[in-house]
């Protein structure tokens, strides 16, 4: 029997973009599977996003969109994962950053793992980013693992997660912003589920659209936040 993927993508002012970008996601997916849907998030758009975003949803029937009035990337997840049914997988993808690959990978571990990450630190693995942003990711790793204790390599980009186990993980989490998915996979891991780490090829397909320097240390203090509700 097929596994089912629901694809999970936040998006916020996008206008321009996400329609071609749709388009190019749905084209890579359906060359590993035709058994998925797309819930596409945009939250506090203040351009034409939301409006694109529904014409392409109009246009391709695997496609759902759902609003919400505030600019928050965890809080999108959140509601996407909600919305999402219980069977197979979810998968986290952004608007610039996705992988038909990683999906191919999801799928094959069906029934031997209980999340996946696509870790730009795997042995395997190619970031083609500027030098800077390579050095945000090592740092952000080092602090996950000094600060938090955890194992994992890398917690920010592309992910899955088996769909029973992230509605059971929801009410648990409760960062927001730039964190919520850092602690839906610290807690798996927490709880001893099995967390396989795959090789990706990260190209940007567009310059950063956020401030290192604002991000870095809000991440940062997010964590020791993340430390002490861990514990």
């Amino acid at each position: 029997m097929a596994t089912p993927i629901t694809i999970i993508i936040p998006v916020h002012n996008e206008a321009g973009f996400v329609g071609p970008a749709l388009t190019r996601i749905c084209a890579e997916v359906e060359g590993v599977t035709s058994i998925y849907r797309i819930i596409l998030v945009e939250n506090g758009s203040t351009d034409r996003t939301f409006e694109e975003a529904s014409e392409a949803a109009e246009a391709n029937p695997r496609i759902e969109v759902i609003q919400t009035q505030e600019a928050d990337y965890g809080q999108a997840i959140r509601t996407g994962m909600a919305a999402s049914p219980q069977e197979g997988w979810m998968v986290l993808f952004d608007i610039d950053y996705y992988s038909g690959a990683f999906i191919r990978q999801v799928i094959g571990q069906t029934g031997q793992a209980d999340a996946v990450i696509a870790s730009k630190r795997a042995p395997g693995s190619r970031d083609d980013r500027p030098l800077i942003r390579r050095l945000a990711t090592l740092v952000f790793n080092t602090a996950l693992r000094k600060i938090v204790g955890s194992e994992l390599s890398d917690t920010h980009g592309i992910k899955a997660i088996r769909s029973d186990l992230a509605h059971g993980l929801l009410p648990e989490v409760v960062s927001s912003k730039d964190l919520f998915d850092t602690e839906l996979m610290l807690r798996a891991e927490r709880a001893g589920r099995r967390i396989v780490e795959v090789p990706i090829e990260v190209r940007e397909q567009r310059s950063a659209r956020s401030s290192l320097l604002r991000r870095v240390p809000r991440t940062l203090k997010g964590l020791l936040i993340l430390r002490r509700i861990l514990r």
